[in-house]
């Protein structure tokens, strides 16, 4: 029997306790997209984690994305997918699709995975409750985007009742404006507006790198954490840029809202979840307030 390996398995528990006890009672919200989505083994580990989160007694809540899986299917539809600086123009019908893809296979998926694994949960929209109140957002050169939301106000009522019935709440990022219109709304800033509205001490960012990093082509250089006003500085300095700036940026508004500590993590590892939350070293990058003493 190889001894050493269980003794190292009960390390690894025992070095997670603190952790247990200091997270158990909270709600840590989780942006679940990227690589981790597409890939069936990651997206069983993910799916375990998050079964985890639960069975330690913290309260999980999911949001998803699904553009990979909307360029899909529009594809297959014979619909081109058009872009503007990165933001994808929604006319009428590919809001539907959209709603559907996410809404619909995605969310309802991701609920039926985590039920797989004994683990209660229900899907929904920011439609429903009237969970996402939205309003029409347009580029910063002014450029209407069509169907594209942004958050303008959360009622967490829905989540709320959602988590007091023992169900991790499963979220799709479309919302609706007081016009009853249905907007495709950016699964990071949704994220953002939900941890801040619950009061989350953690929201966790599934991506498809290391973490922020000094150099983005460098994966030594990953920053283990970044107090709120140094990530501030970071941007304005150059020293994150390109596709960080807007994800640190989004950290940034859950800060500014309210949650205690976010954490962009690799997506791509296996576990990351855990391994970021319950260790002391964790594997990606954690924001907070200077001073927060978030570990």
């Amino acid at each position: 029997m190889d001894y050493e390996s269980y003794i190292r398995k009960a390390e690894v528990l025992i070095e997670a306790i603190p952790y247990i006890r200091k997270f158990r009672g909270c709600i840590v919200v989780v942006k679940y997209g990227g690589s981790a989505m597409l890939d069936e083994s990651l997206k069983k580990a993910v799916i375990t984690d998050i079964a985890m989160l639960k069975y330690l007694g913290l309260y999980p809540v999911v949001v998803h994305g699904g553009g990979k899986e909307i360029s899909s299917l529009l594809k297959r539809l014979g619909k081109e997918s058009v872009f503007i600086d990165g933001l994808r123009v929604t006319d009428e019908e590919t809001a539907t699709i959209a709603e559907m893809v996410l809404s619909g296979h995605i969310g309802k998926g991701l609920a039926e995975d985590l039920e797989s694994v004994g683990i209660h949960a229900c899907s929904i929209s920011g439609k429903d409750g009237r969970t996402l109140l939205s309003e029409k957002k347009m580029d910063e050169k002014g450029r209407d985007l069509g169907f594209v939301g942004s958050v303008k106000n959360v009622d967490p009522t829905l989540i709320d009742t959602l988590l007091d019935a023992d169900f991790v709440p499963v979220i799709s990022p479309v919302g609706v404006d007081e016009d009853g219109n249905t907007y495709n709304i950016n699964a990071d800033y949704a994220a953002s507006a939900i941890a801040g509205a619950l009061g989350a001490q953690k929201l966790v960012f599934m991506t498809d790198v290391e973490g922020i990093l000094k150099d983005k082509d460098d994966p030594s250089s990953l920053i283990r954490r970044l107090s709120a006003n140094d990530a501030r500085a970071y941007i304005k300095e150059g020293i994150i840029k390109g596709g960080m700036i807007p994800k640190t940026e989004c950290c940034l508004d859950a800060i500014e809202k309210g949650v205690k500590s976010v954490h962009v993590l690799d997506g791509r590892t296996p576990h990351s979840i855990l391994l970021e939350v319950f260790t002391s070293q964790g594997i990606g990058t954690m924001i907070n307030n200077e001073e927060e003493d978030d570990e």
